[in-house]
């Protein structure tokens, strides 16, 4: 990752916002290597990711990044800057399945999401090993007779190792309210694609048993309400009628850990802006 910022900008529309930003950077001799911009016509929004090579600039990024503020504040911007490289603490919460924390730890093995993690946290003890193995502290918190107390302990780790970001690797608990207002927009969760139409314990059977013809998973921000939170990414397959329960496990864990590592990844690296109920995606 080349030395540099991202700048994430939302604003009313307005004619001209582009060759602000452009010639604000060009004023400090700051390269542009990546813009993209939607503008939502409907909620007349206007909405950017900039990725900006610093290398060249004639003044410091401190500066650079303070003197963006009369630009920001003179078209009613929100505007958030990161500076690059970087590696975004992250806290990975299981329970008992591990396909999606095998996909976050090999993805972080190859380089493909700058994050670090600071530990795995579950509420059982069978990802312990996987942890171990990956040279990554594990946490077991006992959630059975006073989750409470559970959560309050988690939060007690999530801020003792200064996490910036918490992922829900099928994590099979309801986040108390309290905690997702705390970490909001900084807690990503993956769930497969049947709810709400097919609840409970065996939701893959009950699928099987409609012929349901698509399978998928959902990847969103954690909210207060459950499972409704902005949507950073989905994964879609086709059922086949010769698809036995067991395939329908297998194809919906394929878009479990597609989708999840997909919606790191956007975060992570800064294409993701919330908007009110929905989350702006910006594909790399």
């Amino acid at each position: 990752m080349h030395e540099g910022l991202i700048l994430k900008f939302s604003c009313p529309d307005k004619p001209g916002l582009v060759a602000k930003i452009s010639s604000y950077a060009s004023e400090f001799q700051a390269n542009l290597v990546e813009l993209n911009q939607f503008t939502d016509r409907e909620r007349g929004r206007f909405f950017a990711r900039v990725e900006i090579d610093t290398s060249k600039m004639e003044i410091s990024v401190d500066d650079f990044i303070a003197g963006f503020e009369v630009l920001g504040k003179s078209v009613e911007g929100e505007w958030h800057f990161r500076r690059l490289p970087y590696k975004m603490r992250t806290a990975v919460l299981v329970t008992k399945t591990d396909h999606c924390l095998n996909e976050i730890l090999w993805r972080t093995q190859l380089g493909e999401m700058p994050i670090e993690i600071t530990s795995i946290i579950g509420n059982r003890k069978d990802c312990q090993q996987i942890a171990e193995n990956a040279g990554i502290p594990f946490h077991h918190i006992e959630m059975k007779e006073d989750k409470e107390a559970g959560f309050r302990e988690i939060e007690t780790l999530l801020e003792a190792q200064d996490v910036q970001l918490v992922v829900l690797a099928r994590f099979m608990q309801i986040m108390p309210d309290w905690l997702c207002q705390k970490y909001h927009g900084r807690m990503i969760n993956i769930h497969h694609s049947f709810l709400p139409a097919f609840i409970g314990a065996n939701p893959y059977r009950q699928a099987y048993e409609r012929g349901v013809k698509l399978i998928g998973a959902t990847c969103h921000y954690v909210t207060a309400e459950l499972d409704a939170g902005p949507i950073i990414q989905q994964e879609v397959e086709r059922v086949m009628h010769h698809h036995s329960v067991q395939d329908l496990v297998r194809l919906g864990r394929d878009c479990e850990r597609s989708a999840l590592a997909k919606g790191i990844r956007h975060h992570v690296h800064d294409r993701t802006i919330i908007d009110a109920q929905r989350a702006i995606v910006f594909q790399d």
